[in-house]
């Protein structure tokens, strides 16, 4: 992606790889950027979509027609930086009115390089990647426009989301720590928490350790590449994977840590990333959705409880696992727990012989709805378990 650091002015066209154009003005960053076309439908959380690292090489459109309104702020963040590489959107607000904003939205993308398109038809666009599937594109604007002939081949000369490994671009580069919070509000000290949670970041979003934080957890965030033996270094009750970017197919290294994990007998937890993760420890392939479940609108059944929940989802990769049968794995028996209502993709998967579960999509949720947040007490209520039998 290159971008001048100057706000937006002009025209814009978006050129996807099959060869279809969109034309229309400049928003956020002027230049070019490339990346997987991918559709959100949310009607809010823009902010927490932008910054959310699993987005990492993806170009979003918005279904909602208007983006920009509440601004931005520095408390809805779900890392450091605007992950995104190209940002669509259909009627830009003019100015932000919400009492919490401190910014617009055009300004921070011109501040992190991200160039745009306003004022295209994003039902146009959303429905032909619907048909067609995700697909390379390109945004081009100021210096970077050029003859459609050669935007497209630039276009199609962009890596394709399959086969990339993402994860090591986005992930913490040391480990830190997020501190449990206590009923009284404050910051558990370090070492004195009930449960200590070793969590390999993937692509990990500021508000998942906040949940088990919330919970009496404190949870020690560690790099992508973090070993076994970095894992138990933190002597913990329970093990994470969170979500990320790319291809479930490229994660080698993290499918045979968490066999190790499994080996032990460690409670696990994963999600998004980290439950596609789990699948391939327990012998499942993987598969590129056509074109992915992306938005906080998602329904999905909890086949332990039979209740339906509204949820948060950004993957375009899926677990290929039996949906009505238990798997016999190296580690024991495994259904299906969860499945998306619209499609009947595989939403988790569950164990029944050993202390691990995990999810598709996003139960911190930051932008809402707040309907699986219970998996982080199911979570803490494994950590109790082992607990009581150790005991």
């Amino acid at each position: 992606m290159t971008a001048q650091n100057a706000k937006a002015a002009g025209p814009a066209v978006l050129v996807l790889e099959d060869g279809r154009t969109f034309r229309g003005s400049a928003y956020g960053a002027v230049g070019e950027t490339f990346g997987e076309a991918v559709f959100s439908t949310g009607m809010s959380g823009y902010q927490e979509t932008l910054t959310d690292p699993s987005y990492h090489r993806q170009v979003v459109v918005m279904t909602a027609p208007h983006v920009g309104n509440t601004g931005v702020n520095d408390d809805d963040p779900e890392s450091s930086r605007i992950w995104v590489s190209g940002y669509v959107v259909r009627d830009p607000a003019r100015r932000p009115s919400n009492w919490r904003s401190q910014r617009t939205l055009d300004d921070e993308l011109v501040k992190y390089g991200v160039v745009g398109i306003s004022g295209i038809d994003t039902r146009a666009l959303t429905r032909h990647l619907r048909e067609r599937g995700a697909m390379r594109v390109g945004i081009f604007s100021g210096a970077a426009l050029a003859d459609d002939a050669t935007l497209l081949a630039k276009v199609r000369n962009a890596p394709e989301m399959a086969g990339a490994d993402l994860a090591g671009e986005v992930a913490t580069a040391e480990p830190y720590v997020v501190p449990a919070i206590g009923p009284d509000g404050e910051a558990v000290p370090i070492g004195a928490a009930k449960f200590t949670v070793a969590a390999v970041d993937l692509g990990i979003k500021g508000m998942t350790p906040h949940r088990m934080a919330e919970r009496g957890i404190e949870v020690h965030v560690l790099p992508a590449n973090s070993t076994a033996e970095d894992i138990y270094a933190v002597n913990p009750d329970g093990v994470f994977f969170s979500n990320g970017p790319g291809d479930p197919a490229t994660a080698d290294h993290q499918v045979a840590v968490l066999r190790e994990v499994l080996g032990r007998g460690t409670p696990f937890f994963g999600i998004c990333f980290g439950n596609q993760i789990l699948g391939r420890a327990l012998g499942f392939g993987t598969y590129k959705l056509k074109y992915g479940h992306r938005g906080i609108n998602q329904p999905v059944q909890d086949r332990t409880t039979g209740k339906v929940e509204v949820t948060a989802h950004n993957h375009g990769f899926a677990v290929d696992a039996p949906l009505d049968e238990v798997s016999e794995t190296p580690f024991g028996r495994v259904e299906v727990t969860h499945v998306c209502l619209n499609d009947n993709v595989v939403e988790g998967l569950g164990l029944l012989d050993r202390p691990a579960f995990s999810v598709q999509y996003h139960p911190e949720a930051a932008a809402g709805p707040h309907d699986a947040a219970y998996l982080f007490d199911r979570f803490v209520s494994l950590m109790s378990q082992m607990e009581s039998k150790s005991a």
